[in-house]
């Protein structure tokens, strides 16, 4: 491979890629440990994502100067990530990132031939790491097709797609593999199956599972939290599936994200992955996002301006207080109350896709600020709240001073009875089924999962400042996803949302990727 990849740079191939999380991880790694040698995601504008990242690391691995044409593109200065000096670099860039949709025979061809030009095969030691869509196996996509009466769980392709990654593991025998996907797999079934079991037999045995003659080697799937592992000569009733599980939080990324991760290892490597080792403490949502400038919301379906925005909250929170009068179980949501109400500043920007950095923005002296800092960009990229209601506003005013002085967010609609402005237009509201439709994201506290459900509405992901009163931008959501502050999403703010919701975090692959290395370095 071109760019100064060294000669013993382990290969990485990236399906169901997205935005490219889980290949930051591997191919941060210092001294080009690995390199992504293709990437494929069938998604636009994650495909523009994924690309611009792949011709960042081309770019990097040049040197410092190499990279100008990037920043000058992230902080405004130029119309294309590239000049002509560096055409050739974003043009190898969208060969290694391809914009592909596996299942569909033609895409399936156009991997295959990239992979026999970067002589992919079991004659060297490659990884192949990524998690096939997960609609079909998470709860909220299993509550909704249950909603949909035509629905045949047999038919959906989508249980199925990891059958494109199997196919891949069985043709090309990657020394290590790294699958990826929702804790809801665990529970799934097709046909009165369990998925998860089916995927395991069919991991540990792609030979058997593709049909093909009986080949030499399996593997073994290999969990990061604990010494679980299961391989071909072992029933599935053997072992705990809950064992594959890795909760995000206790490994120092401030989010609450558990996730199914298998690691399969092929049998003629005799050594196991040892467990990944448990932070002390939890990060905090605070740690992550404190830095970041203040922003407002903006106003939805009618006028909107600075004063306007600050009109409409302060009014919220006097009423707010005013209901407190007199009530003693309030008596601490009120005291909070008076922090904010009257108080709220029109001073603050809504900000942008390339909101401009300042001399007073605040800084924090924290592992996780050196992780995401980058003193080449003037601008916070990604860093653009959306609109909300006015009557939404109230509510994520209402929820914020809650959570500050209750260091919870409120549950259920009887702790949003203090006004029947915080009640919302639905029908199904006291039925309990919305007990967490407003939620906080405590500061002191990891976030709870971002999910790719942040786009359609920001009611999970309220900000912990009142004064802020909105949901978190795209950026916030990316630092809780430890995405550095260079990673430039593309396409429009919706699809920025999805790629971040998607995606693993890219500090959690990279302490995987450290995993797999040790492993790939012993058994040599």
């Amino acid at each position: 491979m071109a760019h100064s990849v060294t000669e013993n740079s382990i290969p990485i191939v990236d399906l169901f890629a997205g935005p490219g999380g889980l290949g930051e991880g591997f191919s941060g790694l210092s001294q080009n440990a690995f390199h992504i040698a293709v990437s494929a995601e069938m998604e636009a504008s994650a495909h523009q994502t994924l690309r611009l990242r792949a011709y960042f690391r081309i770019l990097k691995r040049k040197g410092p100067e190499a990279l100008r044409p990037y920043y000058l593109y992230c902080n405004g200065e130029a119309e294309h990530p590239y000049d002509m000096a560096s055409l050739a670099d974003w043009e190898c860039a969208g060969k290694e990132a391809l914009q592909l949709t596996l299942g569909e025979e033609k895409d399936n061809l156009r991997l295959e031939r990239v992979l026999k030009e970067q002589k992919i095969g079991p004659a060297i030691p490659w990884v192949l790491i990524g998690g096939p869509p997960c609609q079909a196996y998470s709860l909220v996509g299993r509550s909704r097709n249950m909603g949909t009466a035509t629905y045949v769980p047999e038919k959906d392709h989508r249980h199925f797609l990891y059958k494109e990654y199997l196919k891949i593991i069985q043709r090309y025998r990657p020394a290590v593999f790294v699958m990826e996907n929702v804790k809801g797999i665990l529970s799934a079934s097709v046909g009165g199956k369990r998925i998860f079991e089916t995927i395991l037999r069919d991991l540990a045995d792609p030979d058997l599972a593709m049909g093909s003659k009986p080949g030499k080697y399996g593997y073994r799937i290999h969990s990061l939290s604990c010494q679980t592992y299961f391989d071909r000569s072992m029933d599935p009733d053997d072992i705990n599936p809950k064992d594959f599980v890795l909760r995000s939080e206790d490994y120092g990324i401030p989010q609450a994200r558990h996730r199914v991760i298998l690691i399969g290892v092929r049998e003629d490597i005799d050594i196991a992955p040892s467990a990944l080792q448990k932070h002390s403490e939890y990060r905090t949502v605070e740690e992550a996002i404190g830095s970041l400038p203040p922003l407002r919301s903006r106003l939805s379906k009618e006028s909107d301006s600075p004063e306007l925005w600050a009109d409409a909250v302060n009014r919220h929170l006097k009423d707010m207080r005013s209901a407190t009068v007199g009530n003693h179980e309030m008596a601490d949501v009120r005291a909070e109350l008076g922090k904010y109400a009257g108080k709220i500043a029109s001073n603050m920007e809504s900000g942008a896709l390339r909101y401009p950095r300042r001399k007073g923005d605040r800084s924090q002296d924290s592992p996780l600020e050196k992780w995401y800092a980058d003193k080449n960009l003037k601008v916070w990229l990604n860093h653009d709240v959306r609109s909300h209601m006015s009557s939404d506003l109230g509510r994520y005013a209402y929820a914020s001073v809650f959570a500050g002085a209750r260091k919870r967010s409120p549950s259920g609609h009887e702790e949003f009875d203090l006004l029947e402005t915080l009640h919302p237009n639905h029908e199904n509201w006291t039925s309990g089924k919305f007990k967490d439709r407003f939620r906080v994201q405590l500061k002191d506290m990891p976030s709870t999962t971002v999910t790719s459900h942040i786009a359609k509405d920001g009611h999970y992901f309220i900000h912990p400042d009142p004064a802020q009163c909105r949901s978190l931008t795209v950026r916030e959501a990316a630092r809780l996803q430890t995405f550095p502050d260079n990673y430039f999403f593309q396409g429009n703010r919706t699809q920025q949302y999805h790629q971040v919701g998607n995606a693993v975090p890219p500090m959690l692959a990279q302490k995987i990727a450290k995993k797999v290395l040790m492993l790939l370095q012993n058994s040599q």
